[in-house]
C-alpha cells in the first residue's frame, strides 16, 4: 500500500535556474512518509506524545532522474518497504503529474532508515499498534534493467 501526496512546486523551493533545489526532495520525502502514517489512522505527534516514541532518520538516499521546476504538479509516493525489529525503511518515488501536453515523469527515487527509539533515544520496538498497520502496508521492492522501483511479484 501506498499514499501518493500532491503539491505545487513553491517559488522557494528553487535555485536561481528555477530547478529545485536538491535537498527539497527529502523534505517532500518527510511529507510522504507523515501523510502515509496519517491514512493508516494516526501520525509522528500522536506517538511522540502518547508512547514516547520517535523515528529519527539514520540513512537517506535519493536518486535524481529529471528536475523539478516551479510551479510543477508534484506527487509524492510514499510507502514501507521493511520493519524489522527496530529498524524501519520508507521507500518514495517523486513524480511529475502529467498535462495536456506531458506524460507523467518520475522526477525521483529514495529510501529512509529510520530506527524506533524512546523519548531518551533509546533504541526499543514500535508499539504494536502502529507496527501492525505498517507491517500489512509492506511493499517489497526491486530494479529493474533501468534502475527503476518495480514492485516484486
Amino acid at each position: 500500500m501506498s499514499i501518493v501526496t500532491e503539491l505545487r512546486v513553491r517559488y522557494a523551493e528553487t535555485d536561481q535556474m528555477g530547478v529545485v533545489y536538491y535537498a527539497n526532495y527529502l523534505v517532500w520525502f518527510e511529507l510522504g512518509r507523515v501523510e502515509f502514517m496519517r491514512s493508516l489512522g494516526f501520525d509522528y505527534k500522536q506517538m511522540e506524545i502518547e508512547d514516547g516514541c520517535i523515528l529519527p532518520v539514520i540513512e537517506a538516499t535519493c536518486r535524481y532522474k529529471a528536475p523539478a521546476r516551479y510551479d510543477d504538479i508534484i506527487l509524492i509516493d510514499a510507502w514501507p518497504v521493511l520493519l524489522r525489529g527496530s529498524l524501519l525503511k520508507f521507500a518514495y518515488r517523486v513524480i511529475r503529474a502529467s498535462t495536456a501536453r506531458e506524460p507523467q515523469q518520475v522526477l525521483a527515487e529514495g529510501e529512509t532508515v529510520h530506527i524506533v527509539c524512546d523519548a531518551s533515544m533509546q533504541k526499543c520496538l514500535m508499539p504494536e499498534r502502529y507496527a501492525a498497520p505498517i507491517r500489512s502496508a509492506i511493499r517489497v521492492m526491486d530494479r529493474d534493467e533501468q534502475g527503476e522501483m518495480v514492485e516484486q511479484e
